[in-house]
């Protein structure tokens, strides 16, 4: 028997109807805690006895008791998640206008199908915002023009139009990351034997950036750091599996083709610095699903961020300290982005924190392992995890300030 109030509230609907909300946050990109914050405010809105969510990449756990009814509970599993920020940007809008309405189990439903129903990006912007990230990253890493050349032609045809009808078929990130990055390092290499692009290693690794989840790796160590330990955990998982298979792609195909990835990356001028990682971060918000106006201002923050990771390397020497101080200023400008747009600060904070991200070292790290030089992945492992703490710790500075300034402000007001 379903639980309904007097005014014909039907509650089990609306847990479904919230679980539905939160489980496409988290698919969209949400991290779990704000997902599972969102869920909780939207059910107590309805003036519950008890609510209880629990949210994790995979799975949504929810029990609620209305006043005087039963307890009610509902289990969600998700199958696959990604990232779709216009959408996260709708839903976060209705979870705020739930919280502030408690409308009816049909207007959620009805506001929810029309966030879900929304008209995609214009495939052209799909089709660029890959070379974007991937191009801009290869001339961070000291790639020249033809080099850049090689990487716009390969990055289209591989890892933009075969990646897309790839991943209609396959689900597993493993092997998608696999099959396009063997193509697509495979493709680098033979070009680079005719002559066609004079660093084949450094468009490799520009066009890896893509598919690596070197941001996972950092969101997972800032979850451990908040306590969520199996969030971390899944996050951790996830991004190293995925360097795995790039790793080994890109390994075989150097086995085959006999090419080097040895010559690590040479830092091209500050001022290219400044323009690639712009591009790079707006690239990625787009191919993030990013609306294109907030995607301009995520290379804004992607600039930004670099700006104040060189700074820091020229004033301290130390790049611990360097990528934290890049990763506070990005924190903190994500912060601020949010509050003019009205928008969640993860689709700001996600893109341009790019720059300072350790693609590279997670790459490189996997890679020693695929080929057994075991001195370049302890190495590498040591520069991923330091870079990593790094960016976790300069997020969690700002958001314990921001946490502080936005209580000691509502206390001011309150007295």
């Amino acid at each position: 028997m379903r639980e309904q109030t007097e005014c014909g509230m039907d509650y089990e609907v609306l847990l479904n109807e919230i679980i539905n909300i939160g489980k496409e946050m988290i698919k969209s990109g949400a991290e779990t805690d704000r997902a599972e914050d969102s869920m909780y405010r939207m059910l107590e809105s309805y003036d519950l006895e008890q609510c209880s969510v629990f949210a994790i990449q995979s799975d949504i756990q929810a029990t609620i008791k209305p006043k005087g009814g039963e307890f009610i509970t509902q289990i969600r599993r998700i199958h696959r998640t990604g990232f779709n920020y216009d959408r996260l940007d709708y839903l976060n809008n209705l979870s705020r206008q739930i919280c502030r309405d408690t409308p009816s189990v049909e207007e959620i439903r009805k506001g929810f199908d029309q966030v879900m129903n929304r008209k995609p990006l214009p495939w052209y912007l799909q089709f660029i915002a890959p070379i974007l990230g991937g191009v801009g990253f290869g001339v961070y890493f000291g790639c020249d023009w033809l080099d850049t050349l090689v990487g716009v032609i390969i990055c289209g045809g591989i890892e933009v139009y075969l990646g897309n009808k790839l991943s209609e078929k396959e689900d597993n990130l493993v092997v998608y990351n696999l099959i396009i990055a063997f193509l697509s390092s495979a493709a680098v290499l033979l070009a680079g034997k005719i002559g066609f692009g004079h660093h084949p290693d450094r468009i490799v690794l520009g066009l890896n950036m893509v598919l690596i989840s070197g941001l996972g790796v950092a969101n997972g160590i800032r979850d451990v750091l908040k306590r969520a330990y199996l969030s971390g955990i899944l996050n951790i998982t996830n991004a190293c599996l995925g360097a795995v298979a790039i790793a080994c792609g890109t390994g075989l195909a150097l086995l085959i083709f006999k090419g080097d990835m040895y010559d690590m990356y040479i830092a091209p001028s500050i001022a290219v610095q400044l323009i690639s990682c712009g591009v790079a971060s707006m690239g990625f918000a787009l191919v993030f699903k990013a609306a294109v106006k907030q995607s301009v201002y995520a290379g804004i923050g992607g600039a930004i961020n670099c700006a104040f990771y060189v700074l820091g390397v020229n004033l301290w020497g130390n790049d611990f300290a360097a990528v934290m101080a890049g990763s506070a200023v990005v924190a903190a400008y994500a912060f601020w982005m949010s509050r003019v747009h009205r928008a969640p600060a993860t689709i700001f904070l996600t893109t341009s924190i790019m720059p300072v991200i350790p693609g590279a070292s997670l790459f490189y790290m996997m890679l020693g392992f695929a080929q057994a030089d075991y001195g370049l992945a302890s190495q590498q492992a040591i520069q991923l995890a330091k870079t990593c703490l790094a960016v976790a710790f300069g997020f969690l500075l700002v958001e314990i300030v921001t946490r502080y300034a936005v209580e000691w402000r509502v206390t001011g007001t309150e007295q």
